[in-house]
């Protein structure tokens, strides 16, 4: 964590993914941008005819799936450039070029839709006599006239499309400042020794045992956010304008109907959730008293959050060794998991190590008919070995679904997209607490399962209450400021932390530097995934090949079924709140354990 950031150039090539497996190089990448937008006029050549006879539908169906099979490569390829180096001019260039093009195709795209839903469902029972490959567009037609009530006419539709790219501009701006403009001063630690602050290595530092530094580093960092807090106010509220300009358009009653509609999920999920967690505050102050009493401190404050509990146990994981880990701890999924696994390893579908301007987090991406690719900002931490797995998760749910499904069925959506992921977490934590050399060792394992579920069951619930108490806020006329926004924040963190914890001024800027704020209404998920993952690895730990075999089933599936129906082919019922309280009472385990461990 100290020293400077090494720039992109200077990485070890073998700690890089090899996006040459998309495009050997930029002419190619030129040759299909060019032939997506042609594709995209082509398939204008139907508006207005397209649903005379089945023969269109099938021929512009067909023309409007390669214009998306191309957009997947260009786009990924350029968004992956951007974010290994966020400075870097020329793939900003490449990345707005991208961004443009697709839009644009969407825009051109638009008529499809509400010339579909013209369609009476006899006329298209007709269709598919009549021309027997337009079925394999069946998924795709039943989604777009599942939203029959949302869709505009050709010209409406067009209208809202064209404005999608001014629609991306406050997440572009949030990102642009976050990642490549945003410089954080560099504080000292106890022994006077210099450490750098970056977005990549904020939460490793406030993992040190040093007290201390971890004050100034959240200090520093959140008072370099804090800088900036009518600019990031601005986005936020041009992010949450533009949702309101898009549901307003279709005719819903509120940006989080709108949202959630999407993704074909019923809003009482989420009210579940919300109403669960509340009823779980119990176990969640119990864990923040529990932190202060091995902690050892008078005040619990903030910057005590990510520190593990356990002062005289620490964890160091090199790249290689996390590999190694991930191997054994993903065995329990079969060969074929593991093959896929090794794949990714050996072939660079991943980019590990953060350099300068490189964009920070870590996700799962790619581009389809190529495969997934992995971003890390690999610190060494038995927190990135949990990412490491987490994303690998995304990537072989996408791997699975992309060898089974064409482009669009294989497209799952968001509201399963983290059950991979975390399912991997789970069966983490389990082979790591088994294998577990020592109370000490044991114990620094459970911690990390509590700050996980912390972070995702209620922290990430806490998120969802404050998008959508702004959201709501802003649907009543009522202004999105800096106090504003700061003030909601604030209030939900010292109700979800609870009285044993100091909720410091300085985290009421925390919003400021979310991204997920500006993926509408994604943190949710998180949540519900997490509570289907810790039902699923248990299904697989003690059930072992059967259960595999129906999580491989969901992970083939796609969007094959709506994300609900989906769940339960691996044995998980969100239609009920059981999930989350199941969930519950697995934290409540963990945390007795914990208890008793140190009496």
């Amino acid at each position: 964590m100290q020293g400077k950031l090494p720039k992109r150039n200077e990485v070890e090539k073998a700690m890089t993914w090899r996006l040459e497996d998309i495009y050997e190089n930029e002419e190619l990448w030129e040759a299909d941008v060019k032939e997506a937008l042609s594709l995209a006029d082509k398939l204008c050549e139907y508006n207005g005819k397209l649903c005379d006879n089945a023969n269109n539908l099938f021929e512009a169906l067909k023309i409007y799936e390669k214009a998306d099979l191309l957009t997947s490569k260009f786009y990924g390829y350029a968004h992956m450039r951007h974010d290994e180096d966020t400075a870097n001019s020329k793939y900003n260039g490449m990345n707005q070029r991208a961004t443009s093009a697709y839009l644009q195709i969407n825009e051109k795209a638009s008529f499809v839709e509400p010339e579909v839903l013209t369609l009476s469902d006899e006329t298209l029972t007709s269709f598919y006599n009549e021309v027997p490959e337009l079925k394999q567009y069946e998924l795709r037609i039943r989604e777009m006239r599942r939203l029959k009530d949302h869709i505009l006419s050709k010209e409406l539709e067009q209208l809202v499309a064209s404005a999608g790219e001014m629609g991306r501009t406050p997440y572009n701006g949030f990102n642009m400042l976050s990642d490549a403009d945003l410089k954080f001063p560099s504080v000292t630690d106890s022994e006077g020794k210099e450490v750098i602050l970056s977005n990549g290595r904020f939460v490793p530092v406030q993992m040190s045992k040093d007290r201390e530094l971890r004050k100034k580093a959240f200090e520093a960092f959140y008072g370099r956010y804090e800088e900036f807090k009518n600019t990031w106010a601005a986005l936020y509220d041009g992010e949450v304008k533009a949702r309101i300009f898009n549901s307003k358009a279709r005719k819903y009653n509120s940006n989080f109907e709108a949202a959630v509609d999407a993704n074909d999920v019923d809003p009482a999920v989420c009210d579940r959730l919300i109403d669960s967690i509340h009823k779980g505050f119990d176990k969640m102050h119990r864990y923040v008293a529990l932190r202060k009493k091995l902690l050892s401190v008078d005040e619990l404050h903030m910057y005590d959050v990510y520190v593990s509990m356990i002062s005289d146990f620490d964890m160091e994981v090199s790249y290689d060794e996390a590999k190694e880990i991930s191997l054994k701890a993903l065995a329990p999924l079969g060969e074929e998991y593991l093959g896929i696994v090794n794949e990714a390893y050996n072939n660079r579908w991943i980019d590990v190590i953060e350099n300068e301007g490189k964009r920070s987090g870590a996700y799962s991406s790619g581009a389809y008919g190529v495969h997934p690719y992995m971003l890390l900002n690999y610190n060494n931490t038995l927190e990135d070995v949990f990412t490491l797995v987490h994303e690998m998760g995304h990537s072989i749910h996408t791997w699975y679904s992309e060898h089974e499904q064409s482009i669009w069925n294989a497209d799952y959506k968001i509201f399963v997209a983290e059950v991979a992921s975390t399912t991997n977490e789970v069966l983490l934590y389990h082979y790591l607490k088994d294998k577990a050399k020592s109370k000490e060792e044991k114990a620094y394992i459970i911690n990390h399962f509590l700050e996980s579920f912390k972070s995702t069951m209620y922290r990430q619930t806490m998120f969802e209450e404050f998008e959508r108490k702004t959201n709501e806020m802003a649907e009543k006329g009522e202004p999105l400021t800096a106090e504003s926004l700061s003030e909601v924040y604030y209030n939900l963190n010292k109700e979800y932390f609870g009285s044993e914890m100091v909720s410091d001024p300085q985290i009421a800027y925390e919003w400021c530097r979310i991204p997920h704020f500006y993926y509408n209404f994604y943190v949710y998920q998180y949540a519900t995934s997490f509570a289907a993952s810790v039902s699923i690895a248990k299904r697989i730990l003690e059930e072992g090949e059967p259960a595999v075999n129906e999580y491989k089933k969901f992970l083939k599936s796609g969007c094959t079924k709506d994300p609900v129906s989906l769940l339960k082919i691996a044995g998980v019922d969100l239609t009920t709140a059981a999930p989350i309280e199941d969930a519950l009472k697995v934290f409540e385990e963990a945390l007795s354990e914990m208890e008793e461990l140190f009496k």
